[in-house]
């Protein structure tokens, strides 16, 4: 043991060990209890215990180890206690061999990977699917992800105990998806990341923590145990690449800023590098997917000179290959326009207008193009549903400085 620390140092020193391993831990418990309850429970209750414990007698040198130990012993006590017929002698002598196993928990096989494809199963509707990674791998707070998701802290915990409950009733397998499996599944889980991202993308960050932070720790996370994947490397590739132009999103005032209009002296070229460098190797692969080919969209709208929208417009012909949706197809419309093809691209809205009637995004992109073909009153009205189809205030001021604009002139 360490020097005993303060409450300051303890509470520090489990803050770290909680943000970059309860993933693992709770993977762990996962993989020995078989029940996400159970798991989340024992561990709350080592985490409490640590807490005391470490402040008395010091922070222990490898902390993972201890609170994955003393999560054993708490599920042991909880089942103990727990009244259930049938599975309290199987899982009580089960969890207690476990725990008398000394294999340190870096020599055990790292489960997080099967806890990824549970938490993102098809069973689970996609809103608690991202809640419930969100928790068990991220980490957060009921409470911060019922913030992110406007929701009240009551309805998200609500939320989070019968996605655990369906998976328990369900009998969803703690497990890898096998070869005939995996490349669906791996896309329900990319989907699950890339929603994370684009929710802290469009509303900022609401709680204390930023959802494309996670998300981009997240996709780390699987590149780590599925390295070599093409279709992981091309979401971290757009994860990174989006993310690089954080800074210059929004001015001074707190304004957002059009992606041409943005100061690229603000944006992470780290990070585009980076996303660059990964978006590379996935293309080598030779194994086309529809993560690879919006992470060479990203790559072109932060091409030197400004966004390549010829070759974007190519790539969305891809993509609607591959992902043959609507919300493809707007973006595919805006592409067109900014190539000079805008009645093709207003063409191409009108036909989608009953899908998408209160997506926020097809009403912006119907107003751009109408102002280009010269119906401004068209445009105006377009903007209106958009401004009020709109979460963000910066994206409303945005779309309120075009339609005055419009009007304006």
């Amino acid at each position: 043991m360490q020097a005993a620390p303060g409450p300051t140092d303890t509470h520090a020193a489990l803050d770290r060990a909680m943000r970059e391993d309860r993933g693992r831990i709770m993977a762990a418990l996962m993989a020995r209890t078989g029940d996400l309850h159970l798991a989340e429970d024992a561990l709350q209750d080592a985490t409490a215990s640590a807490l005391v414990h470490w402040a008395r007698v010091g922070v222990p040198h490898n902390p993972l180890a201890w609170l994955i130990r003393v999560a054993f012993r708490k599920a042991i006590d909880r089942i103990r206690g727990a009244t259930r017929e049938g599975r309290h002698t199987a899982d009580l002598a089960r969890l207690a061999r476990d725990e008398a196993d000394e294999t340190e928990p870096e020599m055990i096989a790292d489960e997080r990977l099967r806890l990824i494809f549970t938490c993102c199963h098809p069973a689970l509707d996609a809103k608690s699917r991202v809640a419930l990674t969100l928790r068990t791998l991220g980490g957060l707070s009921t409470a911060e992800i019922a913030a992110n998701f406007l929701d009240t802290e009551p309805t998200m915990g609500q939320r989070l105990s019968r996605a655990k409950a369906r998976i328990a009733a369900a009998g969803i397998p703690f497990v890898v998806p096998g070869p005939e499996l995996w490349s669906g599944r791996l896309q329900s889980v990319l989907g699950v990341i890339y929603l994370i991202f684009t929710t802290g993308y469009t509303q900022g960050p609401l709680s204390g923590r930023n959802l494309c932070d996670e998300a981009i720790h997240l996709a780390r996370m699987l590149d780590q145990l599925r390295p070599g994947d093409a279709e992981v490397e091309g979401c971290l590739a757009l994860l990174l690449i989006t993310h690089a132009r954080r800074a210059a999103r929004v001015d001074a005032a707190g304004e957002a800023v059009g992606l041409t209009a943005q100061d690229r002296a603000l944006w992470d070229h780290g990070a585009i590098a980076e996303g660059q460098t990964l978006l590379l190797a996935a293309i080598d692969r030779r194994a086309r997917g529809p993560f690879q080919v919006k992470a060479a969209i990203a790559a072109c709208h932060v091409a030197t000179g400004g966004p390549d929208w010829p070759q974007i417009v190519l790539l969305y012909d891809v993509l609607a290959q591959l992902e043959p949706t609507p919300v493809v197809q707007v973006n595919r419309a805006v592409a067109l326009a900014e190539t000079g093809q805008a009645a093709v691209a207003l063409a191409l809205l009108r036909g989608l207008a009953a899908d998408l009637a209160s997506y926020q995004p097809y009403h912006a992109a119907l107003a751009e193009v109408l102002a280009r073909v010269g119906d401004r009153t068209g445009a105006c009205a377009a903007y209106d549903r958009a401004i009020d189809l709109t979460a963000s205030p910066q994206d409303a001021r945005f779309l309120r400085r075009r339609r005055d604009a419009l009007l304006d002139g």
